[in-house]
């Protein structure tokens, strides 16, 4: 390494050991500079009275200026040759013996009258309560606030000593930076170089080096640049910030009247049940254990569920506000801070979007109740019928009527979407069989399209023509025409990775961004999602998990009569109901469903307004390695069916 470099020095052309910054802002060994002044002082090179110059520039300094050496640089010299980047090959040999480091001249001092920048004077106070940087040309002890730090010289300096930087042509080129208290925050740690770029395609910050290697053809712009364009995001995102926190203290507020709701159902629960159970006899007595052990274990799970739930909110609210505070306390001349404590900020903020699961829809205990009244009169006959209901959560209401008691009248809900019809013949449905062409013109970008009938999420985006109806922040298609009225059902094979496929309105703007546009995630659409690991339904932001096992055939069926959106995972010719979704109307028993499911309150209240509008069918590909394919429907029942 010569002495060119900024971590070489310019005397040994060797890698600076202890390296000692001079005032004019050149960087030297701490022993050659030792052995060096004694040699000028001594002959008539050394300037007026043998004052002690810069080996570089000439500079004159000072009779009484002391050497110390540079923390900052010599911990960053250190890092480099930790990192396996030491420009040196091998251990470099010590230079020749130095005298002591800190010299004292034999030439007379300067005149009184013109005191020195490095002369000793006490620090001057701080008004501020944060203690300022100080200046590393200064006297240990005595040194003063800094004016500018320099990314060159890996130093700060005060005004006395920041002098050199205005006059010498050797320093004009250096960059000179508000005050920083740690420099090497602000240098690359892979080359040491000062950070002066930003990659908008990877969100960091960059220095020449890596710009024009690893980042090379990404989008770079200047710090202050990027800096000055995410300010004027920064409302938006605090906005967005406070949005979610109330949101999360919403749903924090919600589990915690769901678990209380739990326990007290519970409760009341296991005093029916211990209170029927007297007046039945000792036949009864083990069939009153197990309904027991029934309701504690449902409990059990539900409580722990939503106890997790509420746990995983208030831990998500705390990380927000750590994330908010770190961003308020950054110093305004940080630009580096500020686009770190910004970003993990931002994702702090995208991470686990959305409620959460919420609520369950029902509580499955509550059955116990009717069971025992049903099987009151029945005794030892009802007991094995009932606790079979019980397994399969709940009992029918036809057989209770059977079994003769006056508890049957309190029945189930008979608009509640559990109760459709949970298996019926596919071809039932093929007779509103509908083809699916998906529309080019509205295809992302990042979306690429197998005829009319497969699409596959790719890394490279394709040149599409422009189009008033593409998307532009979400991986997202539609199909072509619209649907008004009438009973539509379309089927969709999932290949790989998470996909969500459903309707969307047909005046819903595809220039939306991606919180706002995505499939489900707003009022004009509503979906089914697949996330590798479960089905899903999403409706304007609100997501309700789906119990049932991966289908890589699913069906959709769309009754503009019913208002209805109804999803089915299609096997050996069946359809096996996954959920359907419909506003509910007001019944006797919705007090308590009300209240522990946002997802259905949300269907109440909105989902009748989506078949206000002409629909399209709707497909997302939200992995990387999303693929699906709209699925082939006979063609015995599709000849009359492609409505427009």
């Amino acid at each position: 390494m010569d002495g060119s470099g900024p971590f070489g020095c310019p005397i040994c052309l060797e890698p600076l050991r202890e390296p000692v910054t001079l005032p004019c802002g050149h960087n030297f060994c701490l022993a050659c500079l030792g052995a060096l002044w004694p040699h000028r002082g001594a002959g008539g090179t050394g300037g007026p009275g043998g004052a002690a110059r810069c080996p570089l520039c000439q500079e004159p300094f000072p009779d009484g200026l002391q050497l110390r050496k540079n923390h900052t640089l010599s911990e960053l010299l250190q890092l480099r040759q930790g990192s396996g980047s030491a420009p040196g090959p091998g251990p470099a040999p010590a230079p020749a013996p130095a005298p002591a480091p800190a010299p004292e001249p034999t030439p007379p001092s300067a005149p009184p009258s013109a005191p020195e920048p490095s002369a000793p004077c006490a620090p001057e106070p701080w008004p501020g309560g944060e203690e300022p940087v100080r200046c590393d040309a200064c006297p240990e002890g005595a040194a003063l606030p800094a004016a500018l730090s320099c990314l060159s010289c890996l130093a700060s300096f005060c005004p006395a000593h920041l002098g050199p930087h205005d006059r010498s042509p050797a320093l004009r080129g250096h960059r000179l930076v508000p005050p920083l208290r740690r420099l090497e925050e602000s240098l690359c740690p892979r080359h040491l170089r000062p950070l002066e770029r930003y990659c908008r395609a990877e969100r960091v910050c960059l220095c020449e080096a890596c710009a024009a290697q690893e980042h090379r053809g990404h989008e770079l712009v200047p710090l202050e640049q990027e800096r000055a364009l995410q300010e004027a995001d920064q409302s938006k995102v605090l906005s967005a910030v406070e949005d979610r926190m109330d949101e999360l203290g919403a749903g924090i507020a919600l589990s915690r009247r769901t678990v209380a709701l739990i326990k007290s159902a519970a409760l009341a629960e296991r005093e029916k049940v211990s209170r029927l159970f007297t007046e039945a006899a000792a036949i009864l007595q083990g069939f009153q254990a197990e309904v027991l052990g029934f309701i504690e274990e449902g409990e059990a799970t539900m409580l722990g569920r939503s106890q997790g739930d509420l746990r995983r909110q208030e831990e998500q609210r705390s990380r927000l506000s750590r994330a908010r505070h770190n961003l308020s306390q950054v110093p305004e001349a940080d630009s580096v801070s500020f686009l770190q404590e910004l970003l993990a900020l931002r994702l702090a903020l995208e991470e686990g979007c959305g409620p959460g699961p919420g609520p369950p829809r029902e509580l499955s205990f509550t059955k116990s109740s009717q069971a025992v009244r049903a099987v009151r009169d029945v005794l030892t006959a009802a007991c094995a019928s009932q606790w079979e209901q019980l397994r399969g959560l709940g009992g029918d209401e036809d057989e209770l009527q059977k079994l003769g008691t006056e508890a049957d009248a309190e029945s189930q809900d008979p608009d509640s979407t559990n109760n459709v019809e949970s298996e019926a013949p596919r071809d039932y449905f093929l007779k509103f069989a509908y083809i699916v062409d998906l529309d080019s013109d509205t295809a992302d970008k990042y979306l690429q399209l197998f005829g009319t009938k497969g699409v596959k999420r790719v890394l490279c985006p394709i040149n599409y023509p422009e189009s008033p109806t593409r998307f532009t922040h979400c991986e997202q298609v539609l199909g072509e025409g619209a649907l008004d009225r009438g009973t539509y059902y379309w089927e969709v094979e999932i290949i790989d990775g998470w996909v969500s496929v459903g309707v969307m309105a047909e005046d819903f703007s595809p220039q939306e961004p991606y919180d706002r546009g995505r499939l489900g995630r707003n009022a004009h659409s509503c979906c089914l999602q697949w996330n590798g690991r479960s089905f899903s339904v999403w409706f304007h932001g609100l997501e309700a998990p789906l119990p049932q096992p991966f289908s890589p055939t699913v069906g959709i069926c769309l009754e503009y009569a019913d208002r209805a959106l109804a999803f089915y995972a299609v096997r050996d010719g069946k359809m096996n109901l996954l959920r359907r979704l419909k506003a509910s109307r007001a019944r006797r028993s919705s007090t308590l469903a009300s209240s522990i499911d946002p997802f259905q309150s949300r269907l109440d209240g909105h989902f009748a307004g989506l078949f206000t509008r002409r629909l399209k069918p709707a497909f997302f590909l939200e992995s990387v390695d999303a693929h699906l394919q709209i699925g082939p429907l006979k063609k015995s029942c599709i000849s009359v069916l492609k409505r427009r």
